[in-house]
């Protein structure tokens, strides 16, 4: 390579300084140095802190973040690195793929080799599919890698079970008020001015950052731009000058939760006209669809489960139309499937059943099925009586046998208990026709 002529230099030099003295947005410059700094997550921070009582031991295991935006979990995890001499290595599940994953493996494993430490923090790792989050298994059991997973996602939903049994999930809250104002207080610190704001807009500015501590310095930065001087906004003003208003419930603290549990309930209850009103608040508050939708399905196997089997279905289509149609037209269809729930036959006998039935399975342990039902494809399996004695129920009168299906240690149980409501009226109808005929056929 030849060598730099001086003019070359010092450009250079010239655009390193340019860089250093480039503007930085607030939430930037205020990006917390220390564990301590984070505001909002006491319950993980804290004294008594999950992620305090880990550092006091100086080990750290495989953790995932589970939490809404600007809620800290990139800065955690940066930070947590530095408190345990980690190296920091940070990838998106939106921009990698297979071949990136082991290029950042490989690194790993040569940093290992010189007694350094890998820190691996995935952003949206929800977004990996299957066979990318089984990846990270080998080097998360072989210590090749510590990692820090960062979801919005419920993980339960959206992670592999394998996964999920070598991480711990840590759940980060959305900054209630009191942090948002924490925030507020050391913006006007480092700028050595106070927000332009009455008491009411502070408060106002404060429900639209909806616990988003990013958003909320955004906004500050934005008020703070858009003010003359010794100008003062009210809470009119405010929504005025930044186009925003505050959302009608503050997903922050417990509205989010008593909405949600609100418009379940209202369908549960068959209240068309209440269920509508707690999602139309939902959605023009701002709360995203497809959460809605995901809740409408919950719903129709939870409380109409087979009063209704067409329940299921429409909700289904109704997700499936969002997706198609977007917004405004797709949340009509989540509005139909909701007002179908509502109206619908109620039953949770579904619901209840698969709980009972999986108590008796985990209580029960690895009971062999009854031989006769069990397939007998060599000479040994049919000598030990595998398959022996099974009745064809095609073959049987009414297409039923009447033969006994449960383990032999375990003797007949019942789950399902359908209600004489809805479609589970004619289930009703078949189950205890079918009890009659295995009473008479013994």
């Amino acid at each position: 390579m030849s060598p730099k002529r001086p003019h070359e230099a010092t450009n250079l030099f010239a655009a390193a300084g340019m860089e250093q003295d480039a503007p930085r947005p607030l939430p930037d410059r205020l990006r917390p140095r220390t564990l301590s700094d984070v505001v909002g997550q006491d319950h993980i921070l804290g004294p008594d802190g999950a992620l305090t009582r880990m550092l006091a031991t100086r080990t750290l295991g495989s953790l995932i973040f589970w939490g809404p935006p600007g809620t800290g979990k990139t800065t955690v995890a940066r930070l947590l690195a530095d408190a345990t001499e980690l190296h920091f290595e940070q990838i998106s599940a939106v921009f990698s793929g297979v071949a990136d994953l082991k290029k950042v493996f490989d690194a790993a494993r040569a940093r290992r080799e010189m007694g350094k430490g890998t820190l691996l923090f995935v952003d949206e790792v929800h977004r990996f599919n299957r066979a990318q989050q089984d990846s990270f298994l080998p080097v998360m059991e072989d210590g090749t890698v510590v990692l820090v997973g960062a979801t919005t996602e419920n993980p339960s939903f959206e992670l592999n079970a394998a996964l999920l049994s070598r991480a711990r999930v840590l759940v980060f809250h959305s900054l209630d008020a009191a942090a948002i104002e924490k925030l507020f207080a050391h913006a006007e610190k480092i700028e050595g001015r106070k927000l332009p704001l009455d008491a009411e807009a502070r408060a106002v500015l404060a429900r639209m950052a909806d616990g988003d501590g990013r958003a909320a310095l955004t906004l500050a930065e934005e008020v703070w731009r858009s003010a003359r001087e010794g100008e003062i906004f009210n809470a009119a003003a405010l929504q005025d000058i930044l186009q925003r208003r505050a959302p009608i419930y503050d997903k922050s603290a417990d509205g989010h939760y008593n909405l949600i549990s609100a418009l379940h309930k209202s369908v549960r209850g068959s209240d068309p006209d209440a269920a509508l009103y707690y999602l139309a608040r939902m959605l023009d508050a701002g709360e995203d669809p497809l959460f809605l939708a995901r809740r409408v399905v919950r719903m129709a196997v939870e409380d109409i489960g087979l009063a209704d089997p067409q329940a299921l279905v429409i909700c289904n289509a109704a997700k499936d139309t969002y997706d198609f149609l977007g917004s405004p037209e797709g949340e009509l269809a989540i509005a139909q499937a909701v007002i179908y729930l509502a109206t619908a036959p109620k039953s949770n006998a579904a619901y209840k059943a698969f709980g009972a039935a999986m108590r008796v399975a985990k209580e029960g342990g690895s009971l062999l099925p009854p031989k006769h039902i069990l397939n007998s494809p060599t000479k040994l399996m049919k000598s030990e009586g595998y398959g022996g004695g099974y009745q064809y129920d095609h073959d049987a009168p009414d297409a039923f046998s009447g033969q006994d299906y449960f383990p032999e240690a375990l003797g007949r149980q019942t789950f399902y208990d359908p209600p004489d409501r809805g479609f589970e009226r004619e289930i009703r109808k078949r189950l205890d026709y079918w009890a009659k005929l295995r009473r008479e056929r013994g």
